[in-house]
Parts: structure tokens; C-alpha cells; sequence
């Protein structure tokens, strides 16, 4: 959270032409759209151009997929431009967790099989590098990073676990479930000083972090292009550095395996790539209308706000304090704690998720970790104050109350699942 406690609220964005942000996206006016980190939100024109797109490929798919390799190829140089790379470093694959499934695929056991990774990472991520330890043979070493840690802490806590049995660590470079940074560029000096090759889990980071591996020592990065970058779904960015790239390869096999890395991955068959040849139309709506740097400031400002606003409702509800203390704090995200036995698992999380979306009209995140649940903030362009401060007015007493039924219900703190009446 920010030094200082944001109260007032920034002005909201509008459209060159004066219309509300929202109106440059279809999202549904009967819900409130709180959660951008989890799906993302696709602007119109992206959406449009992705149409556009797949009426052509329906149009002639013999003459659209021979020159397809070489359309994701061009498109590639604008990405790199836009994430600051080099575009022969560049491989696109449909979503972070491809890119991680990726790497793991390539890298084979050369010392004891161990594996490093978080207890914040990405359940997806961490499942991928499981699997992997299980057919090295290996295990996965989780190091525990307190939510409030420092850099130099976070760094202690990750090295402190690399041993001489290590072949691989993982580490996000914004953490999903508790929307903090980890100091991922420390951490690939070290791994690379021991020879161990490093994975950076950066799926938030495009569009929210300028420029996300600037500075940055490490094997694999993945990132999606879908979420801050409001991209069309299935859009996501590999990049690689290092001996090791040469031996990453496209999950399928096509025609162009032969060719070298990133380019056998423009070619995939019949895959529809409409999603990445019209990345970049949404990258550069955000470009013009508002400017990246001012539409990062704005969204920093709000989830300020939002958190400053929901935070003090909850803490009047409950008489407890609902600010959390993120050790390396994020742009545009923010956690607020929920009353006690709300979400206390990820399983609740979600189930709460599901509800405050069909009962209260909210599309919310709401997060675990260390058996605490928090609502994770996570504001775009196309938000305002008004809609957070309707979270807090409409939707926080009744979260108060669930929470109440759940500890009458469950008889124990932390042991609560949302409870759904009877149907």
C-alpha cells in the first residue's frame, strides 16, 4: 500500500470525444467490473479487429494459414517494442501458463532434481513445476515469503532455499494471490551465479510495469498480454535469454519445427492466432487515448482509493483494521482484509467470488494466503471511484453478515465456507 493513505479520489478517464472510459468496452452495465486482473477486459476496437481478422481467415483459410507464420512474425516486433525486447528473444503462446509449460518441457535434470519455488506463485505454475519434479524424480522446496516482506527479505527467503540439489527455480514477478512484487532481478543474479536457470512467472506484468525485464537476469520470463495490456484473451508473450532457448519448443508440434527459435512458434497449424495478430490494436488504443505512463498513474491513483474507501468500511463494520501491509507493493493492485473466516482457503475465495458476482452483481477477486482472505483490488481505465464506493456502501454489510453466518455456522475462525442458502 502507498505511504500515504489516498482519500480522495483521482478523475475518472474519458474518451476523446467525452464518453465515460467504459464506453470504449462491452462489459455488461448491470454488473460492477472490479476484478481486471483475473480475465481482463478487451476494448472494442481489439474486439472489432479480432472479427475482422476471423472473417477473413473463414474467407479464404487456404491463402490465410500459408502466410500466417509470417503475420505472427511482424506482429511480434510490435510486442517486443512494446515490452522493450529484443523480438528474436520473443515467442508467442496463449497464456503465462503455456509459456511455464513450455520451459518446463525443456529443461531436463542435472543436478538433484529440486525445485524452487514460492508460497505465493501461481497454483497453475507451481501444479506445472510438480509435475515436473515428479518425473525428475525430484521434489519441489517451497520458500516462504512473509506478505510484508522487504526486498532484501524476499531475496533471503528464495536464495536461502537454492542448494546444490537445485535445477530450476520459479518465482513471480507480481504475485496473483497477494498482489506484491518479488525482487526477481536479485534473485536471477544469484541463480545465474550458481548456474541454477530461473523462470520468472511475470503474467501481470505487461501493461502494468513499463518495462518488466529491464534489468532483469534470467532464462525463461512469460507474461499475458491479455490482462493489463487488455489484449484478446490467449495472448501471452515468452521471452528467453541464454543458452537455453534454443531448446524451447512449441507444446505442439507443426511445421515449423524445424525452424529456429522463436520463429517454429508463429507456425501452429490451424490454430486460431486472431487473439495475437490483434494485441496490438489494443495496445495502442491505451497508446493514444490516454498514454500508457497517465493510464498506469490513474489506475494507481484508484486502487489507492478503492482500497482507502472499502478498507474503512470493512474497518467500521468490524472494528478491526482491514490495511494490509505488502511488503513490495504493486501498481494498480491492492489487498484488503476481510472480516475474520471469509475466504480463508482458496476454495472459499472462489466460492465467494461466485457469489458476491450472482448475488450482489460484483465481478470481484478475492484471495487466501496463510489462511487469511483478502479482496484483491486490481483497477483499469474503464473504472471510477463510484464503483468501489458502491462495493463499500451495497456490498460490505452483506459481507459482514456472511461472515457472521459463518462463524455461527462453523463454530471456528478460518473454517468457513460462503454459505449458500437453501435452493
Amino acid at each position: 500500500m502507498s505511504e500515504t493513505e489516498v482519500t480522495t479520489a483521482p478523475h475518472p478517464l474519458r474518451l476523446a470525444d467525452g464518453r465515460p472510459a467504459v464506453q470504449a468496452w462491452s462489459l455488461d452495465p448491470a454488473l460492477k467490473h472490479l476484478n481486471h486482473g483475473s480475465f481482463g477486459a478487451v476494448p472494442l476496437v481489439a474486439q472489432e479487429r479480432q472479427e475482422t481478422l476471423r472473417a477473413e481467415m473463414e474467407r479464404s483459410p487456404v491463402v490465410w494459414f500459408p502466410a500466417l507464420s509470417q503475420r505472427i512474425a511482424a506482429t511480434r516486433v510490435e510486442l517486443a517494442a512494446f515490452l522493450h525486447v529484443d523480438v528474436g528473444d520473443l515467442a508467442l503462446v496463449p497464456n503465462a501458463s503455456a509459456g511455464a509449460s513450455v520451459a518446463y518441457a525443456a529443461l531436463t535434470r542435472r543436478r538433484g532434481g529440486e525445485i524452487i519455488v514460492t508460497d505465493h506463485g501461481y497454483g497453475a505454475v507451481t501444479m506445472g513445476a510438480e509435475r515436473l519434479a515428479r518425473r525428475w524424480g525430484g521434489r519441489v522446496r517451497t520458500a516462504r515469503v512473509p506478505l510484508d516482506a522487504d526486498a532484501d527479505t524476499a531475496y533471503e527467503a528464495v536464495v536461502a532455499e537454492i542448494g546444490e540439489a537445485t535445477d530450476l527455480v520459479v518465482v513471480d514477478q507480481i504475485t496473483s494471490a497477494t498482489a506484491r512484487r518479488m525482487p526477481v532481478e536479485r534473485i536471477g543474479e544469484e541463480a545465474r551465479r550458481r548456474g541454477v536457470p530461473m523462470l520468472v512467472d511475470g503474467a501481470h506484468a505487461p501493461g502494468l510495469i513499463a518495462a518488466p525485464l529491464a534489468d532483469a537476469t534470467y532464462d525463461f520470463w512469460t507474461g499475458n498480454l491479455h490482462k493489463w495490456g487488455c489484449a484478446p484473451r490467449g495472448t501471452a508473450a515468452l521471452v528467453a535469454r541464454g543458452p537455453l532457448r534454443d531448446q524451447l519448443y512449441p507444446l505442439i508440434d507443426s511445421w515449423g519445427a524445424a525452424d529456429p527459435y522463436p520463429d517454429r512458434f508463429d507456425q501452429q497449424g490451424t490454430i486460431d492466432a486472431t487473439s495475437y495478430l490483434a494485441a496490438p490494436t489494443a495496445l495502442a488504443f491505451v497508446e493514444r487515448t490516454w498514454g500508457w505512463p497517465a493510464a498506469r498513474r490513474y489506475m494507481d491513483e484508484l486502487a489507492d482509493y478503492a482500497a482507502h474507501v472499502i478498507g474503512a468500511a470493512f474497518a467500521e463494520l468490524t472494528g478491526e483494521d482491514s490495511r494490509v501491509d505488502v511488503g513490495m507493493p504493486v501498481p494498480g493492485m491492492r489487498l484488503v482484509r476481510l472480516p475474520q473466516g471469509l475466504a480463508a482457503s482458496r476454495i472459499d475465495a472462489d466460492a465467494l467470488r461466485d457469489r458476491v458476482a450472482g448475488e450482489l452483481g460484483v465481478e470481484a477477486a478475492f484471495t487466501s494466503f496463510d489462511g487469511i482472505g483478502y479482496m484483491r483490488l486490481s483497477a483499469h481505465v474503464y473504472n471510477d471511484a463510484v464503483d468501489y464506493e458502491y462495493f463499500a456502501e451495497e456490498c460490505v454489510p452483506v459481507l459482514g453478515e456472511w461472515a457472521q453466518r459463518g462463524r455461527q455456522v462453523g463454530g471456528q475462525p478460518n473454517q468457513f465456507t460462503v454459505p449458500f442458502p437453501d435452493v
